[in-house]
């Protein structure tokens, strides 16, 4: 009856109990009950008792985890799922449910080991259960092996290809789990995990759209599970559709207070939207539930206007102090010290702070200044005039993308925030579509492997190149909300695609923002990046990357003459009006006022400069690079004699 009539089977319970009293099985079944009709708080009155009477029985713990989570209390529902655990290690649904806790709590490693367990416990093959016990370890490319040998016996075994699903997004192959998942759910439609893993790894891609189409049929079924929700939300913050999101997230953390990375989500969309203080006490709110919470801090600290106080700063150094914490909670730390250790002028400890931050990020990627280097060199040699003249006419001919690129912290967010107060231009994000295509064009799956790209663009027939045009409109639509004319596409690393954008979109704009190039790069070594932004985490790195961006820019103006409009962060500054001007021009629009009052705006902002685009142009920021000049030895060196002749730019040799 538990199913269908709870109510009845609550009364049988009863029945049970008034002739046995304290059956503990019976009590069990009407706690269960009264869950299956909303009625936690009776439940957890009949559990919390049993489970301090019956300390050793895995199932009224989870039960009793389940009714906790229900009445909102995450934190105490994950500890009674973790007792359960323990006790009955073999327990899947436990793991399936404390997984999604983990998560939400912001225990991300924890979340992994218990999905990984429950994928090994709900199966009895001795192949699946070895492969799952790898998982658990984080021994990827053992699992990879078993469940390859495995799927070429037997194809159509759905646990095994939804755990190498597992394996490629672990190792970052999206494209591979979203059609492993996708076979997953053609053989058992009813696969509820599988489907959910569907909706990450689309949204992982940015296939905002089909992920919240697989969100919503997983909520017909369960409407109220936080995860689908939370993923919900994260998806329509994605899409650009803010007020939703914020919608979404109010009546989950209502029903779901206790979930610390909920509140910092939620935070990040009322940012985004420009309610700062509501932001702030979100912020704040997870630091309440989790102090050692490094990505909240600095949340805070990439406001750019929050002034950590002394209690503030005993907090972080008392987090730091720790040993248990994440390396990705310490160096969100570190930055974020570095940041308030800044506004207090004490430069020599926070470069210090800065420093220890990126050393620790840049532990964590492979980023390959040679690889860069070695780009620009066949980027160069590819793209001559003799190969433009060739596909003249080639691509779509839509004028709509104003493409503004770079280097991160060039200013491009002002020249975003400019040209979208112009009523012909609406400006999105930074869009990853054209990252994504080039990526695809490469063929490459995996780091180390060679990249066909842009050698490949040899190739590239006519019908091909329009095809590509229109494959980026069509991807980029979804974020076109105002049915403007033209829209804004702010990724700064396209600039590595300028050649590609020419080809594919002849009539698209294309604005490159320059800053100094001490000014510009510091500002990236001192920035954590959430992603895609490798190089910013060492001095050298950062030198040497802004030196092959000068030579490669450099390439196209030379043969593609006047296609590049560039902006000087500094003379935008010293005279916005006839910088603007000059930028609309070359857009080939009218001059309108709104334009110099940027500021008064009130459309979503979604990178690090969102506060800062939310005021008149300053000037204090152009020389903050100054104070640690001390420090920038490498970075100078590496840059060479790309900083000696800002704002303009030295021969480059044929080679370079």
């Amino acid at each position: 009856m538990l199913e269908a009539r709870p109510d009845l089977a609550e009364l049988q319970a009863r029945e049970i109990l008034n002739a046995v009293p304290g059956h503990p099985a019976a009590l069990l079944l009407m706690a269960r009950a009264q869950r299956y009709q909303g009625q936690a708080s009776a439940a957890l009155a009949t559990l919390e008792p049993l489970a301090r009477s019956q300390p050793k029985w895995a199932v009224a713990h989870l039960e009793l985890g389940l009714a906790r989570i229900e009445a909102g209390d995450s934190r105490g529902g994950e500890r009674a799922l973790s007792q359960a655990v323990a006790l009955k290690p073999d327990l899947s649904a436990a793991w399936g449910v404390l997984a999604q806790q983990r998560r939400m709590l912001g225990d991300s490693r924890g979340a992994d080991e218990a999905e990984a367990r429950q994928l090994g416990c709900a199966i009895a093959d001795p192949v699946l259960m070895e492969a799952g016990a790898a998982l658990v370890e984080g021994r990827l490319a053992v699992a990879e092996h078993s469940l390859r040998e495995l799927l070429k016996a037997r194809p159509t075994e759905i646990a095994a290809i939804r755990m190498l699903a597992e394996v490629a997004t672990r190792l970052g192959r999206y494209e591979d789990a979203e059609a492993l998942l996708v076979r997953c759910l053609e053989l058992a439609p009813g696969f509820t995990a599988a489907r959910h893993n569907l909706a990450i790894v689309l949204y992982r891609q940015t296939k905002v759209g089909e992920a919240l189409a697989e969100i919503e049929t997983l909520q017909k079924a369960d409407p109220a599970n936080p995860s689908y929700r939370n993923l919900q939300a994260a998806a329509l913050s994605q899409l650009g559709e803010y007020a939703r999101a914020i919608a979404v997230y109010e009546p989950l953390l209502a029903d779901y207070p206790t979930q610390p990375k909920g509140w910092m989500s939620y935070g990040h969309a009322l940012k985004t939207v420009g309610r700062q203080d509501d932001a702030i006490a979100a912020y704040r709110k997870a630091l309440e539930q989790l102090p050692s919470l490094g990505e909240a801090w600095w949340s805070l600290a990439n406001l750019k206007t929050v002034r950590f106080s002394d209690a503030d700063l005993a907090a972080m150094r008392a987090q730091l102090a720790r040993s248990d914490i994440s390396d990705e909670d310490r160096f969100h730390l570190e930055f974020s010290l570095g940041k308030a250790l800044e506004d207090r002028a004490d430069y020599a400890a926070s470069f210090a702070s800065y420093a220890a931050g990126n050393a620790l990020r840049k532990q964590t990627l492979d980023y390959d200044a040679d690889e860069t280097s070695a780009y620009l060199r066949r980027a160069r040699a590819l793209f001559t005039p003799e190969f433009f003249a060739a596909r003249e006419g080639f691509g779509s001919p839509a004028p709509d993308p104003i493409f503004i690129l770079g280097l991160p912290r060039a200013g491009s967010t002002l020249i975003e925030q400019i040209l979208a107060s112009h009523s012909q231009i609406e400006g999105t994000m930074e869009l990853p579509d054209l990252p994504a295509i080039a990526k695809r064009l490469g063929g490459r799956s995996r780091k180390g492997e060679p990249s066909a790209y842009p050698d490949m663009l040899a190739d590239v027939d006519v019908e091909t190149a329009r095809a590509l045009g229109e494959e980026y409109l069509a991807r980029t639509a979804p974020q076109r909300k105002l049915g403007r004319p033209l829209f804004i596409d702010k990724m700064p690393n396209n600039y590595a695609h300028v050649g590609l954008i020419h080809l594919i979109l002849p009539n698209a704009k294309i604005i490159d923002a320059r800053r100094h190039p001490l000014g510009c790069c510091f500002s990236g070594f001192k920035q954590h990046f959430a992603r895609g932004q490798g190089f910013t985490y060492d001095l050298t790195d950062l030198g040497r990357y802004y030196a092959d961006y000068v030579a490669l820019m450099a390439h196209f103006d030379s043969v593609l003459p006047g296609r590049v409009h560039r902006v000087i962060y500094e003379a935008m500054v010293a005279d916005p009006e006839t910088e603007v001007r000059r930028l609309l021009d070359y857009c080939a629009l009218p001059f309108e006022p709104g334009c110099l009052k940027f500021y008064e705006n009130d459309r979503a902002v979604r990178t690090a400069s969102s506060e800062q685009v939310r005021r008149p142009i300053f000037t204090d920021g152009l020389e903050q690079w100054k104070h640690y000049e001390p420090w920038l030895g490498p970075l100078k060196t590496a840059l060479g004699p790309v900083l000696d002749a800002y704002p303009e730019v030295p021969e480059f040799p044929p080679h370079i």
